[in-house]
């Protein structure tokens, strides 16, 4: 019986208009727009990609800052559609893109632990259920009552990944994650996401660590300017990227 893949993305791109200069009064836009003149450009932030990822597998993203790896990412989380192409996503996706972003600093961890949980399409009384232990992996069992407002950066970082990661999902994104946080954290986050793998979800990793590239992904994809340019294994596709 063969496999469908959990994602693919099939010659997608995304592109959106920037307007050049100072912006122009309403008298002016009005007559650009009769003499069919405009100071937009397009922006071309990914640009006819394919691949497709099973269950189980890690596709490892790289590419120099700004190259539109997380404008990747954004596509298939479904929160950019793509102008161009199609991306099908077969289950549930945890998106790990701005780890924090739907937070509420008034609110205490452990409120916060049910607003995230939600916004990730699971249940209040599933992550009130949940929230001891998401807290106690978390490390911020003495903290989880105080408003998030007092957390530092890497405790909130810690607490939406432990959040994230705490039911797998069939599609795990993941942006820079793995690089927040002390030496050990970033180590327990590495495990948990083998553990994750191990029980058949599939992962998009986007990093600069090409160590970790190497450990633990299957299959690689490098783009530039939102081109692919190389995709395949990963050895050959680190070398081309380090070699040029």
């Amino acid at each position: 019986m063969s496999i469908s893949p959990v994602i693919e993305v099939i010659d997608a791109s995304v592109s959106y208009m920037i307007r050049q200069g100072a912006s122009p009064t309403l008298k002016e836009t009005v007559i650009q727009s009769l003499k069919r003149q405009s100071h937009d450009v397009e922006v071309k932030a990914i640009q006819n990609l394919s691949f497709s990822l099973n269950p189980g597998e890690v596709l490892a993203v790289i590419g120099r800052n700004g190259a539109g790896k997380s404008t990747l990412l954004k596509m298939m989380a479904r929160v950019l559609p793509p102008t161009k192409g199609r991306v099908i996503v077969r289950g549930n996706v945890s998106p790990m893109i701005e780890l924090g972003a739907g937070f509420n600093g008034e609110l205490n961890g452990i409120e916060n632990i049910v607003l995230y949980g939600t916004l990730l399409g699971r249940t209040p009384k599933q992550m009130r259920q949940r929230a001891a232990d998401i807290s106690a992996w978390a490390g911020l069992d003495e903290s989880i009552n105080l408003p998030l407002r007092t957390y530092s950066s890497g405790m909130v970082a810690r607490l939406a990944f432990a959040i994230a990661t705490d039911i797998a999902s069939d599609l795990i994104l993941i942006d820079e994650v793995l690089s927040v946080g002390d030496a050990e954290f970033q180590e327990k986050s590495k495990l948990k996401m083998k553990e994750l793998i191990s029980s058949n979800s599939a992962a998009v990793l986007v990093t600069h660590d090409l160590k970790a590239v190497k450990e633990m992904a299957h299959k690689a994809l490098w783009i530039d300017h939102g081109r692919a340019m190389k995709y395949g294994d990963v050895d050959s596709v680190v070398d081309a990227y380090l070699n040029a």
